[in-house]
């Protein structure tokens, strides 16, 4: 069997469950090392914020969302007052047309949404720099307004991984180069979708459109000297920065991370779920009101005309922020760079449920 190494305190909430199915993956034929990060949380069928390595190529590691990441774009604007701006947010639920559009594998659905689950897109500013030097190479300082965008290959991802299960189950890629093929037009589709949801946003804002400062998948596998590193929830730590979202309702950090080989050069992609769907759902309507939850404690507004997924994406159903970012740093695996305080987060317009 493999190693298993978790990188998180004694003092971070790590669900059993989660150290099991690490545990379950590193029983897998050709596995090597798991390592899990201090967001680590049970996933379907494999754990989420966990770097997998192995000499096997196994799709079900990687999941459906092929692509997923986290982009952040500079935003000049004069005056930013949530209030406004949240009125101007386009709707991110209707697709772009794709007439125009030459998206990788052709796939033209869903071109510019963000989808649901826990994607996101969120104007925020940065609040406390933590590395000048660092921050000053980004060109970023305190105050300064960003649009972080949380998003993946919508259905394309799912399409891709339902090929292989359908014949497969959870065994290994009877073919990796036809599914890397498949698995690297998808994480080029998400990356595009990234920029063309910026896009919308920014016009709508009236902003002008930069290239992202910050732009890092963590669903993905990629090819290290012949060993395949599935990434699930899991950012690569190889010497990038990268933003660790936290809630609607705390700060984010953006990160210099510099993980190593224990590390199967991966960091943390966000606080990382405590609760499940279901009981943030129970439990947030014990305790909160929806207009609670569309106005957060730091004062910015949640964009989402979906009364469920208010809950289910309420602040208290993930794990602290700061002691992800504290376990990180304490492993030697990342340095805060500054920290972003959201002032309006998108989730959806409609209220309709549908497929993340």
């Amino acid at each position: 069997m493999s190693s298993v190494t978790v990188f998180a305190s004694p003092r971070s909430w790590i669900e059993s469950d989660a150290v099991d199915q690490c545990h379950q993956v590193a029983a897998l034929d050709g596995m090597l090392h798991v390592a899990g990060m201090p967001d680590l949380h049970p996933g379907k069928g494999a754990p989420i914020g966990a770097a997998m390595a192995s000499t096997v190529l196994y799709p079900h590691l990687v999941g459906s969302d092929i692509g997923c990441g986290i982009a952040v774009f500079p935003v000049s604007l004069k005056r930013a007052v949530p209030e406004q701006l949240a009125r101007r947010f386009p709707d991110l639920d209707r697709p772009l047309d794709p007439d125009s559009l030459t998206p990788p594998g052709g796939y033209v659905e869903s071109l510019g949404t963000v989808g649901r689950g826990n994607h996101f897109v969120e104007l925020a500013r940065v609040g406390t720099v933590l590395d000048a030097d660092h921050a000053l190479r980004l060109e970023l300082g305190a105050g300064a307004l960003v649009l972080i965008v949380h998003s993946g290959s919508r259905g394309f991802g799912e399409r891709i991984l339902r090929a292989h299960t359908e014949v497969h189950g959870a065994g290994p890629a009877a073919d990796p180069a036809a599914y890397l093929a498949a698995h690297d037009d998808a994480v080029r589709w998400g990356s595009l979708n990234r920029r063309l949801i910026a896009e919308r946003v920014l016009e709508a804002l009236g902003a002008r459109y930069e290239e992202p400062i910050v732009d890092q998948c963590h669903n993905l596998v990629e090819l290290h000297d012949g060993v395949f590193l599935h990434r699930k929830g899991a950012a690569p730590g190889d010497g990038r920065d990268v933003l660790i979202a936290g809630t609607r309702g705390t700060n984010s950090y953006l990160v210099a991370a510099h993980a190593g080989p224990e590390a199967n050069r991966s960091v943390a992609h966000g606080a990382g779920r405590k609760m499940s769907r279901a009981d943030a759902l129970r439990r947030g309507k014990a305790k909160h009101t929806v207009e609670e939850l569309r106005r957060t404690p730091l004062g910015s507004i949640v964009v989402c005309g979906d009364r469920q997924l208010l809950f289910e994406e309420a602040p208290t159903a993930y794990k602290r922020i700061e002691q992800v970012i504290a376990d990180l740093t304490d492993h030697g695996l990342a340095t805060p760079i500054a920290t972003t305080v959201p002032l309006v987060t998108y989730k959806t317009r409609g209220a309709a449920r549908g497929r993340s």
